[in-house]
Formats: structure tokens, C-alpha cells, sequence
């Protein structure tokens, strides 16, 4: 039985065209398992890359999508949306995580996958920005890359040529555990968290992503992957995806 029903309807070759990582579609598929969404919601999808999560999440739950990304210009989004058939219901936004332009508790629920921790990391972004964007009682999901636990060093033994390599850049020293992403929102005291585990098989997702990366990226990109090398050193299976689901509460600000 295929663990990822919803994401099997979407075409691979349509997906392959636009993925910027890890399939996104089972990866929001699995967190949507943790929330309750349904028809009307406003939906924030923050980091949205080039829209493919804006997509399946107006086709599956009926919801209204404002689809935010810095890198990926809002007209070519808009095409894709288009395309799809959703453009009446997923509006693409260029704006950069600090910078937003939604009212205070505009949202239903505000989902990122793949893209929160590289912002939402610094201790001061869920209180000040992230949970504000919600109204109380609303719904909080993240799907970050990370570790199976902390390590005094920052990361596994096994990787260390990798967390100082130029390809990286510095930003896997945002890659934490379950347990340290949930003590981060937990100690706001603004959520309650509704789950926080690790994604079973994170490799048999994350693989497809670097296999395709290592054919495409310098032919297309002119740029190098180190994901399969980097997947690859994992022996100690270190390597996690971790999704986490919240609850704003009534008195959260």
C-alpha cells in the first residue's frame, strides 16, 4: 500500500519540472495528516518554491493558498497556477520571510515545507513573526530537514566534511533534532504542539530528489550536488525530516 495515496495522483515528470528538494507533495501529504483543513481556510504556503504544494494543497482540501516564495518571481508562479487550474484559488506572492505583507491572524493556518529552517531557526522568528500570522485557534506545520539528535559539535561525526563545505554554505548548522525544534516553539508557550516526530524513510524521499539533482543540476544550473554523497555518508542513519504540527492558543498573540 503506498503510503503517499494523494501525491501519487500528480504527474512525476510535472512534479520532477518543478521539485526544489525532497518531494514536497509527500512531504506536505504527511504533515497534512497532523491538521485539519478543510474547504474556505486561508492557507498561508510559506516558501512555496515554484508552487507545487500551493497546488495540491487547493486541489486536496478545497482551501484558499497565498503561495510565498523570495527566490521564485510570483508571475512565473502564476503561470504554473494557471496551468493547474487553480489560479482562482492560489495567489502567488514574492516576499521574503522578514518582510510580509499579511494583516496580524490573516491566516487559517500557515504551513512550510522544506524551507523554515532557513529562517525560521533564529529563536525570535516563530513568537515575532511566524505564530502571528495565524488568528488563535489557528494551525501551525513545518517539514524542516535535521538530525535524529544534537550533537556537541553541531552535527554527526559521519558529516563534518559537509557542514564546512563551500556547497553548503554554512546552512546545515540549522539542521536540529525533533526534540530542539519542539522546545522551540513550546517554550513561547503561544502553541500547543500537536505533533513532532521524525518522518519514517527520510532517505527513501530524499533520494529521488538527489539522484535527479545529480543528473540536472549541472546541466541545467551549471551548479554541482553533493546530495547523493551526502545521503550516502549517513551510516549511522543520523539524517532526519522532522514535521511538526501546532495549535495557536486562544490567548496567544
Amino acid at each position: 500500500m503506498n503510503k503517499y495515496p494523494l501525491t501519487e495522483k500528480y504527474d512525476t515528470k510535472w512534479v520532477e519540472e518543478n521539485w526544489m528538494g525532497p518531494n514536497p507533495l509527500q512531504l506536505l501529504e504527511e504533515l497534512c495528516g497532523n491538521m485539519k483543513l478543510s474547504p474556505g481556510m486561508k492557507v498561508l504556503d510559506m516558501g512555496c518554491g515554484k508552487g507545487l504544494t500551493s497546488v495540491f494543497l487547493a486541489k486536496e482540501f478545497g482551501v484558499t493558498v497565498f503561495a510565498n516564495d523570495l527566490w521564485i518571481d510570483a508571475a512565473e508562479n502564476l503561470q504554473r497556477f494557471e496551468a493547474a487550474g487553480v489560479s482562482d484559488r492560489v495567489f502567488p506572492i514574492h516576499a521574503e520571510a522578514h518582510a510580509l505583507p499579511y494583516a496580524k491572524g490573516f491566516f487559517d493556518a500557515a504551513i512550510a515545507i522544506d524551507s523554515y529552517h532557513y529562517y525560521g531557526a533564529d529563536e525570535s522568528y516563530f513568537p515575532c513573526t511566524f505564530s502571528k500570522l495565524v488568528k488563535p485557534g489557528g494551525q501551525l506545520g513545518i517539514v524542516v530537514p535535521g538530525l535524529a539528535q544534537e550533537f556537541p559539535e553541531g552535527y554527526p561525526p559521519t558529516h563534518k566534511q559537509f557542514w564546512f563545505t563551500p556547497m553548503y554554505d554554512g546552512e546545515l548548522f540549522a539542521f536540529h533534532s525533533a526534540a530542539w525544534w519542539r522546545h522551540l516553539w513550546e517554550k513561547t508557550k503561544i502553541a500547543e504542539i500537536t505533533s513532532c516526530y521524525d518522518i519514517p524513510d527520510p532517505k527513501g524521499i530524499w533520494y529521488p530528489w538527489a539522484h535527479w539533482a545529480d543528473e540536472n543540476f549541472k546541466a541545467k544550473f551549471g551548479l554541482e550536488s553533493d546530495d547523493i554523497e551526502f545521503l550516502d555518508a549517513d551510516t549511522e542513519n543520523q539524517i532526519a525530516l522532522i514535521a511538526m504540527t501546532a495549535v495557536k492558543k486562544e490567548n496567544g498573540e
